[in-house]
C-alpha cells in the first residue's frame, strides 16, 4: 500500500470518527477542565490514557498545567508533568506560563520542580522572577536569582522586578533584589522608577531605600 493511499484512509477514517461523535473532543475538553479545577487526577489519567492531548487550552487560552497551578492542585499537576507529550513552557493566551504562576502563588516545590524539567527561567517580556518579585514568598525569588534569573529583565513597559516588588511584592523583596544589584535607576514606559512604585502605594520608607543616591 502506498503511502499516499494510507494517508487518504487515516483522513477518511478520522474524518468518519468526527462524524460519529461530533462532540467528544469538546465534551473531554470540559471534563478535563472541570477535574483540573477540583485535584481530580483518576479523570484526567483516564481521559490522558484515551489519547486527550495535556496541552489543550481552556476557553481562556490557558493550559491545563497552567490551570492546575494557579488553582492548587498538585495531584492533577503531577499527571500532567509525568505525560510525554506535556510542554512547561506552553503559554497562555497572556504569554504567561507554569513556572510564572508558580512563582506568583509562592510556590516553592513547584518552581524547583519546573526548573528541574526544563522550564524557561529568562525569557522575552514578563519572566517568572518579575512575577516572583510580585508574589509571597522571599524564598522562590531567591531560588529564581540562584538558578540564573537575570536580576533586570524588561517586561514589555519596561518594568524590572525590582519594580515589582516595590509596588507589590514584600518589602524583603524589594531590600534582597537592590542589595543583589538590581538597578534603582531603570525607569519604565511611564517614566517610573522602583521608588514611584512604593510611593505609589503608600511605601514612602521603602521609597527612601530605593532612591538613587544623592550626588
Amino acid at each position: 500500500m502506498s503511502a499516499f493511499l494510507r494517508s487518504f484512509l487515516r483522513l477518511a477514517a478520522l474524518l468518519v470518527a468526527l462524524t460519529a461523535h461530533p462532540f467528544t473532543w469538546a465534551d473531554d475538553a470540559v471534563d478535563f477542565f472541570r477535574a483540573v479545577n477540583v485535584d481530580d487526577d483518576r479523570t484526567v489519567k483516564t481521559l490522558l490514557a484515551r489519547g486527550f492531548d495535556p496541552n489543550t487550552t481552556n476557553p481562556r487560552g490557558q493550559p491545563g498545567l497552567f490551570v492546575a497551578l494557579r488553582d492548587e492542585s498538585p495531584k492533577v499537576a503531577a499527571t500532567l508533568v509525568a505525560h510525554p507529550a506535556i510542554r512547561v513552557d506552553a503559554t497562555t493566551a497572556a504569554d504567561e506560563t507554569a513556572l510564572m504562576v508558580a512563582a506568583l502563588r509562592g510556590n516553592l516545590e513547584w518552581t524547583r520542580r519546573l526548573l528541574d524539567l526544563g522550564a524557561a527561567l529568562n525569557r522575552p517580556g514578563w519572566t517568572a522572577l518579575h512575577y516572583a518579585a510580585s508574589g509571597p514568598d522571599l524564598m522562590v525569588l531567591k531560588l529564581l536569582l540562584e538558578r540564573g534569573a537575570q536580576i533586570d529583565a524588561l517586561s514589555p513597559n519596561r518594568s524590572t522586578p525590582l519594580m515589582m516588588a516595590a509596588g507589590y511584592g514584600p518589602h524583603e523583596s524589594a531590600l534582597w533584589l537592590l542589595a543583589g544589584g538590581a538597578s534603582r535607576l531603570l525607569r519604565n514606559d511611564r517614566d517610573m522608577s522602583a521608588a514611584d512604585f512604593a510611593r505609589s502605594v503608600g511605601r514612602d520608607g521603602l521609597a527612601l531605600q530605593l532612591e538613587p543616591p544623592a550626588r
